[in-house]
Order: structure tokens, then C-alpha cells, then sequence
């Protein structure tokens, strides 16, 4: 049947009819919003799961550990399918597993049961995360200007609708019911986006066909690919955190309500969504290093408030600031990864960034049943001082700090430190009417 309904997808797409920009555009913000939502919905439930299931920290936090897995060990895999099937139909296909498997750990019962549900629902969960930053790149170089922070942003709105949504379902339905409503949710929302995607395919085949002959034959850069994953990972590691723990600190820390303490990881979302709308001007107004040191160290500031204090107003405060400060690292990474490596790139900075999302989470419950969990919050800001420490290593002038968008994205970035120094620069680039411009080559130097 899977053979069968894969084969129809592919002759639907080989019909399609490419969609235009504004609505491919809109679907691929909308694939963002629903990983979001599911996301949130998931996050918001965590500790009416935790407690359904008799998972203590440190269950929770090996639970936790195999959603991580499901994720890291799918995101290559998803890379390769994008490579083979092409990324918009990989991207709906992901889409439609992630609002399905996210019914999974409503009906666990016990920490085994959570932890193979957790499995799956991670696996398509990483699909989604790397067929949608694929497919994100793609439009970002058909507009030919910086993008996929504004898509990044649908996530974060979305994480925020689905964290407020959870919020108020823990007090009123079970698990279970909440998240299968969830599932009805986004498989309905794919039922318009997919196809969108599917399109996709269509136009990005005519692009791929006329660019210059060679254009993509040179080796993958995997050391430069593997620097944007560590500088994403270093703060995706503070996402993954608040998203999965953050609720269970305000109410055992600060005491807050059910509600309230869904709000945390709603404000989170909020702050970041809005950082993520305004990321194209600050980049330009900024510059990449300013923007990025000075929003990791802002990051830490807030985090280190959040677990520092016992008001509830304060520690909420801190989170919006962490939300602030991490909003544009992620998605600027995976731009630059996407730019230089097409969808297997992505799928590589993706792997090790969200290491730092998905593997945060059993690291903080690790840490939070030997040293309590506000010490183990604290690690956010440590990770985020990392990013900055991280950035601080690029040489150079500022990156990407454009009068005009388009002249900016073509700019050098340099990664590393004397004696080493690796430069990711475009080679060439050509302004086509209709689609914009294009990065044609990006080559790599180790300057010693």
C-alpha cells in the first residue's frame, strides 16, 4: 500500500503544475507552523505525561533520550529521500507522519511504552525539521534574499499556539484526547499544503536544469557544514530545554499553575517568533557577529534570571529574553548549511544542531536528579556563552552587514582561527527575471 501511494505521489508530482511563489511560499510557512504546533502541544503535555507514565527525572529524561535518537537517526535519511523523491514531496510526506505519530505518547502508560512512542514520534519530527529547511532553502534562493528566519518564525508562532492550546486542554481533557485532536489538526492542514509541495518539485527541476553544468559536481565542504551545525546546536540546546522542561520547572520552582506554567514556553515561542519576523532587517542593520554574540549573551542573561528566581512575573521574563536572544542563530546556520551543501548539507548542520535541541532535554534530566533542576536550566547559559565564544572565532568584517539584502547574501563568511581559517564565499551568482538570484558555486578555503 506504502508502494502504491508513493508511486500515485510521484506521478501527481510528475503533472504538477510548479505553484507560484507567494503560495509555495505560504505552504512551506505553514509545513513551519504545524512542526511548531505539534511541537508545542507535545512540550505543553510533558508533565501530565511524566506523571500518567511514573517517570521521575531521570525516566523522563531517558525517555526523552529516544526522541532524540528517532530524530538524529532519521535526519540523514530524510537528506538522501530529498536527494532521490525531491524535497517538497518528502517535506508533505513528512508532515502528514509527524501530525500522526504525535498521538503516540498520549496513550502510554508506563516509561517503555513512552519511550518507543517517543522513538517514533522523533523520527518523523526530524524528518520534518529537515525536508522543511530543504524545502525553505529553496525558496529563499528563488527570492534571493534571506528568508528562512521569517520561516523559522511560523515555527515559533506555531510552538506558541500549541503550547497556549495544551496549556489549557491539561485542565480540562486527558492527554490522549488533546493530541489526537492535534493529529485531526495537522492532517487537515496538510491536506492543502501538500500538494503545494508536491508542485514544488516541478519548479525546482526547471532551476536545477538550467543552471551551468557542474555547477554542484564539487566535493561537499563536511568541515564547514559540521562549524554551522556546532553554532546552531550550541543554542538549539536551550530550545530543546524550555520546550521540554521549562513548564515543570515554573511549577516546581516557582509554584505557577498548569496554565502559567505553559505560559513560559509561550512567551518563549512568542519572543522567538517575533526575533525570527525582524531577522532580515537586523542582519542588515547588525551585521551577522553582532547580531549573533549579542544574542546568545542575551540568551544566557535571561536564562540564568529564569532559574535564579522564585517570581513567577521574573522567571517568565527570563524566558522571553532567552527566546529574544536565540531567535535568528538557527536559522541563519542552516541558510548558509543549505546554501553550500543543497539538501544533503542541510541534513548534516541539521544532525549536529539539533543534537543540541534533542539531546539537551535528557542531558538537563540527567543533571536535574543529581544537582536539582534550576542548576540544571543553568547549562542554557552556558551553551549559549559557547555560541558566542563560537562566533567571536569568525574572522574578517562583519558578516552580512548589506545595505541592500541581496548584495549581502553573497558576502563572505569566515569560520575558525589563525593557524586554520576555513572561508565559505560564493563563487558566482546571476540575477534571472522572475526567480532572482542564485548562488551557483561556493568554494572552500584552508588558508594556513
Amino acid at each position: 500500500m506504502l508502494r502504491s501511494l508513493l508511486s500515485r505521489a510521484l506521478l501527481s508530482r510528475a503533472r504538477a503544475t510548479p505553484p507560484s511563489p507567494s503560495r509555495l511560499r505560504a505552504a512551506v510557512a505553514v509545513l513551519f507552523a504545524l512542526d511548531g504546533f505539534v511541537f508545542g502541544s507535545w512540550a505543553a503535555r510533558v508533565p501530565d505525561v511524566s506523571a500518567a507514565t511514573g517517570a521521575g527525572h531521570t525516566a523522563l529524561g531517558v525517555a526523552l533520550l529516544c526522541l532524540s535518537l528517532g530524530a538524529l537517526a532519521c535526519m540523514q535519511l530524510t537528506g538522501a529521500l530529498c536527494a532521490r523523491l525531491g524535497t517538497g514531496l518528502t517535506a508533505a510526506l513528512a508532515g502528514v507522519l509527524a501530525s500522526v505519530t504525535a498521538v503516540l505518547p498520549g496513550f502510554a502508560t508506563g516509561v517503555p511504552g513512552l519511550c518507543a512512542a517517543l522513538l517514533f514520534f522523533g523520527a518523523a519530527t526530524g524528518a520534518v525539521n529537515v525536508a522543511a529547511n530543504s524545502v525553505g532553502v529553496q525558496v529563499e534562493a528563488r527570492a534571493g534574499r534571506p528568508l528562512l528566519s521569517g520561516l523559522h518564525a511560523a515555527f515559533s508562532g506555531g510552538g506558541l499556539l500549541g503550547a497556549l492550546v495544551g496549556g489549557l486542554a491539561s485542565g480540562l481533557v486527558g492527554v490522549a484526547p488533546h493530541l489526537v485532536a492535534v493529529a485531526v489538526v495537522g492532517l487537515a492542514v496538510m491536506a492543502w499544503a501538500g500538494p503545494v509541495l508536491v508542485g514544488a518539485d516541478a519548479g525546482q527541476a526547471t532551476v536545477d536544469a538550467a543552471r551551468p553544468a557542474g555547477a554542484d559536481g564539487g566535493p561537499r565542504p563536511t568541515a564547514v557544514l559540521v562549524v554551522l551545525g556546532a553554532v546552531a546546536g550550541a543554542t538549539a540546546y536551550g530550545e530543546g530545554a524550555l520546550s521540554d522542561w521549562g513548564a515543570l520547572h515554573l511549577r516546581e520552582q516557582v509554584h505557577a499553575a498548569p496554565a502559567l506554567a505553559a505560559a513560559g514556553y509561550a512567551g518563549f515561542s512568542s519572543a522567538m517568533a517575533a526575533g525570527r519576523l525582524a531577522g532580515g532587517r537586523l542582519v542588515a542593520v547588525l551585521g551577522e557577529r553582532r547580531l549573533l554574540v549579542g544574542g546568545s549573551l542575551l540568551a544566557a542573561a535571561g536564562a540564568l534570571t529564569a532559574v535564579t528566581t522564585s517570581s513567577l512575573p521574573v522567571a517568565l521574563a527570563g524566558f522571553v529574553l532567552v527566546g529574544l536572544g536565540l531567535a535568528n542563530v538557527f536559522p541563519l546556520a542552516i541558510a548558509r548549511a543549505g546554501a553550500l551543501g543543497g539538501p544533503s548539507g542541510v541534513a548534516l548542520a541539521t544532525t549536529v544542531g539539533y543534537t543540541g535541541l534533542l539531546g539537551g532535554p535528557p542531558v538537563i534530566g540527567f543533571l536535574a536528579e543529581h544537582a536539582g533542576l534550576p542548576v540544571a536550566l543553568g547549562t542554557v547559559a552556558l551553551m549559549a556563552v559557547l555560541a558566542a565564544v563560537l562566533v567571536l572565532g569568525i574572522e574578517g568584517p562583519a558578516l552580512r552587514r548589506p545595505s541592500l539584502p541581496r548584495a549581502g547574501w553573497a558576502q563572505p563568511v569566515l569560520f575558525g582561527r589563525r593557524p586554520v581559517a576555513v572561508v565559505l564565499a560564493p563563487a558566482a551568482t546571476r540575477v534571472r527575471r522572475g526567480t532572482g538570484s542564485y548562488v551557483r558555486d561556493l568554494t572552500l578555503l584552508e588558508v594556513g
